[in-house]
């Protein structure tokens, strides 16, 4: 069965057709990448996927969305469009649908990756377990987090609000982070610190404690100077958030009771080897008495080109297995 997956976030929508067969993703055409800002609605750009995929779309639709879904509207944070699920078969002709939130998606793609999908970090080097909670775990704009539950040959995905849990220091750095943060936040949540925009107040506290001036700089310019090594302070900072992801993704496999975790994102990628060479495992498996426990949990990185429309088609899939 083809169906039409779709990805939407703020400032892009990404639509390929996907073959779905037996609850599993078979294939995933070429990804079609939209601005959002050139489309007044998202009917409009589908019908702009729909003519550059030469007409004649399936009527099946699997959607992720960067947001909340469950509602009669979905409405976006960063784009005008908004989207009534009750409406999608008359307005796209797609009769069999499924709406579900962005990382939700990226879940259901870690349930269906294939192994040369996922790369591995650290703990034992085996294949994620077949029965079990597996917690995944994605740094982006925002800090997602879904728990996915498999039993043999059949899973759940369990959205969560995750990224929102309170932030918890370990040193005298972090406790320093944590005060800058409390300055313009009552409450501190993980997000603040381990999501992309967290590097900006992570650099320009380690630049009060080395005394050092600094220019005010956006997080997408200290990810580049950190990652290049062009900037030492920038370095730091990336190096002190490996550190304190490794933390929060510790507390949550503890909390969730889980056998593995899957770190998701596209942030999550491009710092692939700095988690590795940083101390994030260990800050992993600092977990007091669970200590060896932690140890002999496996963490990969799900390497996947579109994690999004694999996992809405997968979602599709999961959802339409009878």
């Amino acid at each position: 069965m083809q169906v039409v997956a779709v990805d939407i976030g703020g400032t892009h929508a990404r639509f390929a057709l996907a073959e779905v067969d037996a609850g599993a993703v078979v294939s995933l055409g070429e990804a079609v990448t939209l601005k959002t800002a050139e489309h007044p609605s998202f009917q409009l750009a589908w019908q702009e996927f729909e003519r550059l995929s030469g007409g004649n779309l399936p009527r099946a639709a699997a959607i992720a969305v960067a947001g909340p879904v469950g509602g009669d509207i979905i409405r976006f944070t960063n784009n005008p469009w908004i989207i009534r699920p009750a409406l999608i078969p008359e307005k796209l002709g797609a009769v069999d649908y499924v709406v579900v939130n962005d990382f939700a998606a990226v879940a259901h793609a870690v349930a269906q990756a294939k192994d040369e999908h996922l790369l591995h970090l650290t703990g034992p080097e085996e294949p994620l377990p077949e029965v079990g909670t597996i917690s995944v775990v994605g740094p982006g704009t925002g800090l997602g987090v879904a728990m996915l539950w498999r039993n043999g040959g059949s899973y759940h995905v369990q959205p969560t609000e995750g990224g929102h849990i309170d932030y918890a220091p370990l040193d005298a750095i972090e406790d320093a982070i944590l005060a800058r943060l409390r300055k313009r936040h009552r409450r501190v949540s993980v997000e603040r610190v381990v999501a992309g925009p967290g590097i900006v107040d992570i650099y320009e506290t380690l630049a009060v404690i080395e005394g050092k001036p600094f220019t005010p700089q956006d997080d997408k310019a200290l990810w580049t100077l950190g990652a290049s090594g062009e900037d030492s302070l920038a370095a730091a900072a990336v190096d002190r958030f490996c550190l304190s992801l490794g933390s929060v993704a510790g507390d949550l496999v503890l909390a969730h009771g889980s056998s593995a975790l899957v770190m998701a994102g596209g942030l999550g990628y491009r710092i692939r080897d700095t988690l590795v060479r940083s101390g994030f495992a260990d800050r992993f498996r600092a977990k007091g008495r669970f200590e060896q426990m932690m140890a002999g949990i496996p963490v990969k990185l799900i390497t996947h080109p579109q994690p999004g429309l694999f996992g809405a088609a997968a979602a599709f899939a999961h959802a339409h297995a009878n």
